[in-house]
Order: structure tokens, then C-alpha cells, then sequence
């Protein structure tokens, strides 16, 4: 057992190192004074005041947060909704279907997927702008959402909802006072993934983006074509701290959460 934790133990480590040491040779070279990642010459803050400078990447940067908070929040109340309709459903075979319907664009390339939105934009005579990228934001968030709140639903003890019931609440109050707070952390678990995806996403930016609007991992793509340039390191260097703050502020809620035990009772009369 001792020899199974110590491979599990390494095994992670190797993963982690694997995955963030990358990260970090980056960070080393936004540091440097050189022009490019071969050699580390002078540390140097000359990068990020070019990046903070650059007013051009700096509305990029808040208008894909904007497009990130919106597409995220939107998604949230679709799926959570759709989430609850799913978990309501009487019949297991409607449900397997609406679930499976749900994880197509889990499961879907994204080239795939993009080039479809490309199509239905075009046959309906959407131009392709900011709202074309936040409906396809929005379309391929839902199903992440839908997954983080269904297991919450599923683990809810149904006889919470009838002894609020029984003690005269309407359906408002059920579902704003016991059934919200149930699934809150499945909500901000929806919420965060489908804030990590729209930051993330590039294939299907790429496919639905008009002329004058790009989003971060477009442009920094469209830059590194055209060599290194050491201010995409300091650009993804922000990124990766403005991530890092999200998860953070994500784990403070959900241990803040947890630590606390529900003591609300249905109907109001105790909170």
C-alpha cells in the first residue's frame, strides 16, 4: 500500500512539473531584456510597460473579459435551468437523451463546432462581430454548466423541497430559499468552468470573428506567427495571474461555503 501512495505521490509530481514548467520558462523570459527565449540577459520590467502601454492589446484584453463574463453568466442561468428541467424529468430514457443531446458539444471538435455556428450565422444573415463570438460563448458554455449543476441536483434530498411544502412555501420560496442554496456550488463551479473556457477558447473564436474584433488567444496566436515577440510572454504572464486570482477567489468561496452548514428552515422562519 506504502508502494502504491509513493507512485501515486510521484506520478503527480511529474504531471505537475510536466504541465507547469512550460508556464514558468515563459514567465523567467518576460523578465529578460532580450529579444527573444535563448538566452536570459538583464531582468527588466521593459516588456510589461510596453504591454500596459499598448492600447490597442489593452481593449482586447478588457473586451475578452467582458466577452468572458457575459457569455459565463449567461450560461450559468441557461444551464442551471436546464440542469433543474433535466433533473425533473419522470421518464430515465427522456432524460439519458436530453443528457446525451447536451454532451454533443462536450464532445464535438471545436473546428467542428465553429465551422457549424459559421454556417448558422451565415444562413440567418448574423454578421460575424462581438455578438456572433458571445452566442457561440454562450452555446458551447451550456452543456459545461449543465454538468457541474446536475450532480448537485442529483445528490439533493427531494423531501427537503416537500417539507417546505408542508410548511406553506410557494414555489418561489422553494426555489429561492432551499433548492438555489443546495446547487450554489455546483453554480459557481458552472460559472468558473465556462469563465476558464470563453478565456480559453481559440478554435471557435478564430471561425466566428469578424474583421475589427479579436479576442486574447487570437491575437496572441496572430503574433506569435509573426515571431517571438518576449510581450506575449508578459501578455500570457497576466493572463496566467488574472486565471490564478479567479481559481483563488473560486476556492475561498467554496471552502468559505463548506465550513458553513446550511441552518436555514423552509418558509423563513429560521435562518
Amino acid at each position: 500500500m506504502r508502494n502504491r501512495h509513493l507512485i501515486a505521490k510521484i506520478y503527480l509530481a511529474f504531471t505537475l512539473i510536466l504541465l507547469y514548467v512550460p508556464i514558468f520558462y515563459l514567465i523567467y523570459f518576460s523578465f529578460s531584456s532580450g529579444k527573444n527565449m535563448n538566452k536570459f540577459e538583464h531582468f527588466t520590467w521593459a516588456h510589461y510597460q510596453t504591454l500596459f502601454q499598448d492600447n490597442r492589446l489593452l481593449a482586447i484584453f478588457l473586451e475578452t473579459i467582458l466577452l468572458a463574463l457575459l457569455s459565463s453568466l449567461i450560461a450559468t442561468i441557461i444551464g442551471t435551468f436546464g440542469a433543474i428541467a433535466i433533473a425533473a424529468m419522470k421518464k430515465e430514457s427522456n432524460k439519458k437523451t436530453t443528457l446525451a443531446l447536451n454532451n454533443v458539444l462536450m464532445v464535438s471538435p471545436d473546428v467542428i463546432i465553429g465551422a457549424s455556428f459559421l454556417i448558422f450565422f451565415t444562413a440567418l444573415g448574423i454578421g460575424l462581430n462581438f455578438g456572433s463570438v458571445l452566442l457561440s460563448h454562450i452555446a458551447f458554455s451550456i452543456p459545461i454548466v449543465v454538468l457541474m449543476v446536475l450532480p448537485r441536483l442529483n445528490e439533493m434530498d427531494m423531501s427537503l423541497i416537500d417539507a417546505a411544502r408542508d410548511l406553506g412555501a410557494n414555489s418561489w420560496q422553494v426555489f429561492s430559499d432551499v433548492l438555489i442554496p443546495v446547487i450554489m456550488p455546483g453554480i459557481f463551479s458552472g460559472l468558473f468552468m465556462a469563465l476558464t473556457y470563453s478565456l480559453d477558447d481559440f478554435a471557435v473564436t478564430k471561425i466566428v470573428t469578424g474583421n475589427g474584433l479579436s479576442t486574447l488567444s487570437v491575437e496572441i496566436y496572430s503574433r506569435a506567427r509573426q515571431g517571438i515577440d518576449l510581450e506575449i510572454n508578459a501578455l500570457s504572464t497576466v493572463m496566467f495571474i488574472f486565471v490564478l486570482l479567479l481559481v483563488g477567489i473560486y476556492y475561498f468561496i467554496t471552502t468559505k461555503k463548506g465550513r458553513k452548514k446550511n441552518h436555514r428552515v423552509m418558509g423563513g422562519l429560521v435562518k
